[in-house]
């Protein structure tokens, strides 16, 4: 008779050891009939509450409702975590350690009552499994999210940043630890531990760096684009190398062993793109054009990851690196969104807590008081380790002339650690090559080294510093015989003719050309950062980091903008890609206006024009960002209500000009930035324009002005009145005799005889230009419109010319002009320190708030400033 304890399994003893160290309580049940009398069957009886607490039965004492319990109190310990820790801008990783590290037996854990109770020692192993299948999806969206042919891309800065931020620290980690090695315990002394040690200092985590380039808003920078590529490069080398220390960590395993699970692996690459790459393709390329993926599409490819896993293990690899590389083979296109829209709440929001927590669970800093020489040994090697990785990027980027704030902005980027460090040491634990005081020493030390990171980039890189301050923020400041830098957002091919037929007729000549920064705004769901992506060429089109395109649309708004280079003169285009939601894009494109001292941004209005000639929203949130853009602009910015502005001329009077254009003049700043406009539209000889002033009953029209040619010191009420005066007057007799320029005055009382000499010029323009606000003085001929208004935002002539209730089908563009704050009372002009401002004082003055009764030079308070 056999013993009633029989495993025929050949590794008896580590099974034995990993029974021991949970405490597993086995149980013998009769055999199933389809089992011999000789085998036993060992597990345990605590799966599912059936009882219930009526018959006087503990929930807690069964798998099923405590796994439950657990997952509450890690998800609600994390989110609070991660609020507390939210002013300091860490990543969600940190706290969820954290988190852990509280619950664990560093703290929570030591109290009997709550150890024995929640996270008993039997619930580790269900807990365990949920975060390692959780890890397991993570990474593998990891892998699909990361762009392999961003790689190929990267340019010789980003990739000698990337090779060397992994080569560098992982010598000077192996080696140190390899050469201490005589001074601490003989948990040191072996080449699997040196191995681990260097992978776990070199290693640079993509999802944490991406989380502080997008809190600290440097994604749309030098900086940021350089370090997205040069993690994608480390972080291809870091896998070669943990594919080589896994192949040897083995203590146990034959010498030979290792060279096998090289080969195998190798083999389980070539399977991978040989057979599993083309089933995913031709499954892919089922789905029809412009369609999501179905549920079918996402749980095949969902099992074939499975299936990669699995292989993976089998060979003696851990199923992340299965996942990571199937990932990387997933194309782009509507699976992405799929994938991410499907999974990301519930694996990055639950699945993914778990394994963090687990780690700090396993996480004793007791441990550490028992040896402090192999602490100290420890935490020397790591700060060598990082001291080389920061050192040797910060070398590298001052050699591709990097400024220095901004090389080690880049050095310290490239050292932050999380998941992919927090995986490498739990295997290095599970394998017995890193023992309990190391695990816990090495997690505190990579935690240090990610909380670090945040305060000392947001110091190198305050907002003061990045932002360079220039003076031509609006068209009126701007010269006629310079470059005009302006941004134009384009949410879809519908949006692209519009804008370029905008562009054309705003006549960019070589004596005063146009620099446009076409950029193409992606809306961004889930929790993957804010991305810009500049696009240098027209085969540099691939959309990184999973996101999907599945109409091509991104490729139609590039080659649009290319052919319009090519075509016009005087012309020069940088398209990008802005990825982000809705409710922060304005914060992307204000920062990006900002760093390229953008002159003017153009946005497509929120609406766009039916078949039947009415308008219709595209989406919500777009009204709210055009809002939010306004408010927080550096600069002018102007919204486009397109109504077929790219088609031929409307009838009109004069045959002449390809393009007629009625400017709307009331008075105001943002009036006279309307008719800065025009200034340079004029210029264009197929352009005919149309000056219609609007003049209050109670002052006569042709009034007196200044002299244009003189800078009148005004002060007192009137200020504007005299503004407008002068900037016309000067229009009027610059451009006197031009026969392609026709100027018109109204005289009106109200709102409603504005109305009617709108609707009596009718639909014999092709766009008309309007300020978004108008003048104190002219508040009387607009009054009650804004009451009735549906997109204030427009002010209230746009949306009068933009609602469905006006019989008009004719574009329009609402200009607001950029107007600095003016200074306090006693206080110095911009740009004036006195001695007594900071510099974040004089950053704070380039704040855009509308205010009517400011003069358009910040330089030159209570001043009436002309050209």
């Amino acid at each position: 008779m056999k013993a009633p304890w029989h495993f025929e399994s050949p590794s008896f003893s580590r099974d034995l050891r990993f029974l021991q160290e949970y405490s597993v309580i086995m149980a013998i049940r009769p055999l199933p009939s389809s089992l011999t009398g000789d085998d036993v069957v060992c597990y345990s009886p605590k799966l599912l509450a059936i009882e219930g607490v009526w018959q006087n039965v503990d929930p807690l004492d069964y798998d099923l409702p405590l796994f439950m319990i657990q997952i509450i109190i890690i998800v609600v310990a994390s989110r609070a975590l991660d609020f507390l820790l939210r002013p300091l801008r860490q990543p969600r990783a940190f706290a969820e350690i954290i988190a852990g590290i509280i619950l664990g037996p560093t703290l929570l854990g030591q109290e009997h009552g709550f150890g024995r109770t929640i996270f008993p020692p039997q619930s580790i192993l269900t807990l365990e499994t949920a975060a390692h299948i959780g890890l397991t999806y993570f990474i593998f969206l990891v892998g699909v999210e990361m762009d392999v042919a961003l790689l190929r891309r990267a340019g010789q800065k980003s990739m000698a940043i990337g090779v060397v931020g992994v080569v560098l620290p992982f010598g000077v980690g192996s080696a140190t630890a390899f050469a201490l090695r005589s001074l601490v315990s003989e948990a040191m002394d072996s080449v699997p531990f040196f191995l681990f040690f260097g992978v776990a200092n070199s290693v640079t985590a993509f999802p944490v760096l991406a989380h502080i380039l997008a809190k600290t808003k440097l994604l749309n920078s030098e900086i940021g684009r350089i370090c997205v590529s040069a993690s994608f490069v480390s972080n291809g080398i870091m896998w070669f190398i943990f594919i080589i220390t896994l192949s040897v960590a083995e203590p146990e395993a034959d010498p030979l062993s290792s060279l096998w699970i090289t080969l195998s692996y190798v083999a389980f690459l070539i399977f991978c793109f040989v057979c599993l790459r083309p089933i995913v393709l031709w499954q892919l390329q089922r789905i029809p054009e412009g369609q999501p993926a179905s549920d079918f599409d996402v749980c095949l490819l969902l099992s074939i990851m499975m299936l990669a896993g699995v292989l993976t293990e089998a060979i003696g690899f851990y199923s992340v690196s299965g996942a990571v590389f199937f990932g990387l083979m997933v194309p782009d296109g509507p699976i992405r969104v799929a994938l991410r829209d499907k999974m990301q709440d519930i694996v990055a929001g639950i699945m993914l807590p778990l394994y963090c927590v687990t780690s700090g669970l396993k996480t004793d800093l007791r441990t550490i008081n028992e040896d402090w020489k192999l602490a100290g040994v420890l935490v020397l090697i790591s700060v060598l380790a990082a001291f080389a990785k920061v050192v040797s990027t910060f070398i590298i980027a001052v050699m591709y002339t990097m400024p220095l704030s901004d090389a080690l902005t880049l050095g310290f980027l490239m050292n932050t650690r999380g998941i992919i460090a927090l995986l490498i040491l739990n295997i290095g634990r599970r394998k017995g090559v890193i023992s309990e005081e190391s695990f816990a020493l090495m997690i505190m030390i990579s935690l240090f080294m990610t909380a670090v990171a945040t305060p000392v980039i947001t110091y190198l890189q305050r907002p003061f510093r990045r932002i360079v301050g220039y003076k031509r923020r609006n068209l009126q400041r701007s010269k006629p015989d310079t470059e005009l830098r302006v941004l134009v957002c384009v949410h879809n091919t519908r949006n692209v003719p519009a804008i370029i037929t905008l562009l054309e007729i705003s006549c960019p000549t070589k004596r005063s050309p146009i620099f446009i920064y076409a950029a193409h705004l992606v809306e961004l769901a889930g929790r993957t950062p804010t991305l810009l992506i500049g696009h240098s060429s027209e085969g540099d089109r691939r959309r990184p980091m999973g996101i999907s395109d599945p109409q091509g649309q991104a490729d139609h708004v590039f080659h649009a903008f290319d052919n319009y280079e090519k075509q016009a003169g005087g012309v020069s285009v940088q398209t990008l890609s802005i990825i982000s939601p809705y409710s922060s894009m304005h914060e992307d494109i204000c920062n990006l206006a900002e760093d390229k001292h953008v002159t003017v941004i153009i946005l497509p209005f929120h609406k766009q024009q039916t078949v039947d000639g009415g308008l219709e929203p595209i989406n919500a949130s777009l009204k709210m960002m055009n809002e939010n853009i306004l408010a927080a602009s550096p600069c002018s910015v102007c919204i486009l209500i397109d109504r077929g502005l790219s088609s031929r001329s409307r009838l009109s009077r004069d045959e002449r000009f390809s393009h007629h254009i009625a400017l709307l003049f009331f008075g105001g700043a943002d009036d006279r930035e309307a008719l800065s406009y025009c200034r340079r539209v004029i210029e264009n000889p197929t352009v005919g324009l149309t000056v219609v002033r609007f003049v209050p009953a109670d002052k006569p029209a042709g009034s007196p002005a200044h002299s244009p040619a003189t800078i009148s010191i005004v002060t007192g009420d009137g200020e504007e009145g005299k503004l407008d005066e002068e900037y016309l007057n000067e229009f009027r007799v610059r451009y006197a005799g031009n026969e392609s320029v026709v100027y018109a005055e109204h005289v009106t009382s109200n709102a409603v005889e504005t109305v009617s000499v709108i609707r009596e010029m009718g639909d014999t323009h092709d766009l008309y230009v309007v300020g978004r606000s108008q003048s104190e003085e002219a508040a009387a001929l607009t009054s009650g419109l804004t009451e009735w208004a549906e997109c204030p935002e427009l002010g209230p002539i746009g949306d009068l010319l933009a609602s469905s209730d006006f019989a008009m089908s004719v574009s329009v563009l609402v200009v607001n002009q950029y107007v600095a704050r003016p200074p306090p009372a006693g206080g110095h002009a911009a740009g004036d320190d006195g001695g007594h401002r900071t510099p974040l004082q004089r950053l704070m003055s380039h704040v855009n708030p509308r205010s009517l009764a400011t003069a358009a030079d910040a330089g030159m308070p209570q001043a009436a400033a002309r050209i």
